[in-house]
């Protein structure tokens, strides 16, 4: 046998590796674009919560994506009290394989691959569903997938406004001045749920609740809004689909399982469900589904999370990697 070798990307990699907003952007409409033809595969992720008292689990993605050839595995830890000891909420393996043998690729640091990838998918949604002329941006949450979601965002509709918040002043007051400097522009720092949201173009709320709370009033959502909730633990309304013109998520199979997620109570009670829902985004961004319609049409699009776009960010980073020489290689066999 031949030996067998695994790359090895760690988060000092990644960092200088200084993947472009265009490039996170390129890899996550691939994937999407290959989930809306029918050339993947995903299975609903599972999650491990190994004691209640430590207010965390993970969760564990799996798929392939077939014009990649590529399938992958992701185990990302999700904590809300990791800011205590001045980690990240999130952190996670991304491990990729050769899908007609099973052999090993690739072994990633994904804690930054799970950030880049959220916000691009949100972005990537935004694109397809928020109205062209979309200026106001509102954001709940400062965990490290919302920076993503703002900084891609903005990359696709250079805001006039951007609103942000978060349940602690000192992490909002420090996300906002890191926007501020990476995007050049002035972002406005709110209080109250209802400052950020009320009226914006875009809301995307991202909140870290330990248990479901309706924080996102549905009167605040303007006619013609793009709504991106994917928190956890819902913040929003029952009635906030009420309003919608088209529900959007990214794969039905793992929105209409299992006991987390923001619509989970809508699922349970039939207002998300197979005769609601208008699409998953992979088939409007590979054209067969449409998008926004009108100007006038409230959309909602929940995502809870996609090992596709792992899998193909993460084979984007070995590709510039490899060019580059950056990153390790390991004898497995």
């Amino acid at each position: 046998m031949d030996p067998i070798y695994i790359d090895y990307l760690n988060a000092f990699d990644i960092d200088a590796l200084d993947f472009s907003n265009d490039e996170i952007l390129k890899a996550i409409e691939t994937s999407l674009g290959a989930q809306g033809r029918g050339e993947t595969v995903i299975e609903p992720r599972v999650h491990l919560e190994p004691d209640a008292s430590f207010h965390g689990h993970f969760n564990v993605l799996r798929g392939y994506v077939a014009p990649l050839g590529l399938a992958g595995i992701k185990v990302v830890g999700d904590y809300v009290d990791n800011y205590k000891l001045g980690y990240p909420s999130e952190f996670g393996v991304l491990n990729l394989f050769d899908p007609r043998t099973g052999v090993p690729k690739a072994i990633l640091d994904a804690t930054v691959i799970t950030d880049m990838r959220t916000g691009a998918v949100t972005a990537m949604g935004a694109k397809h569903l928020a109205r062209k002329d979309a200026k106001v941006l509102g954001h709940i949450g400062a965990r490290g997938t919302a920076y993503w979601n703002v900084r891609l965002l903005d990359h696709l509709f250079d805001f006039d406004e951007i609103r942000v918040h978060s349940r602690r002043p000192e992490s909002r007051n420090a996300f906002g001045a890191k926007l501020e400097k990476d995007l050049g522009k002035k972002i406005a720092v709110t209080d109250s749920w209802k400052d950020c949201v009320e009226g914006a173009d875009i809301v995307v709320e991202a909140s870290r609740l330990n248990a479901p709370e309706p924080m996102l009033k549905t009167e605040w959502i303007k006619k013609g809004a793009f709504v991106v909730p994917y928190g956890t633990m819902s913040a929003i309304e029952l009635s906030l689909t009420d309003i919608m013109d088209k529900l959007v998520v990214d794969d039905w199979g793992q929105c209409k399982g299992g006991k987390l997620g923001s619509l989970r109570a809508h699922v349970e009670a039939g207002k998300l469900s197979e005769r609601t829902l208008h699409a998953e985004l992979g088939q409007i961004v590979a054209g067969v589904k449409p998008g926004r319609q009108s100007d006038d049409e409230t959309i909602l699009l929940w995502h809870r999370g996609l090992s596709l776009s792992d899998i193909a960010l993460g084979s984007a980073l070995l590709e510039k990697a490899r060019a580059a020489n950056i990153g390790q290689r390991l004898r497995f066999a």
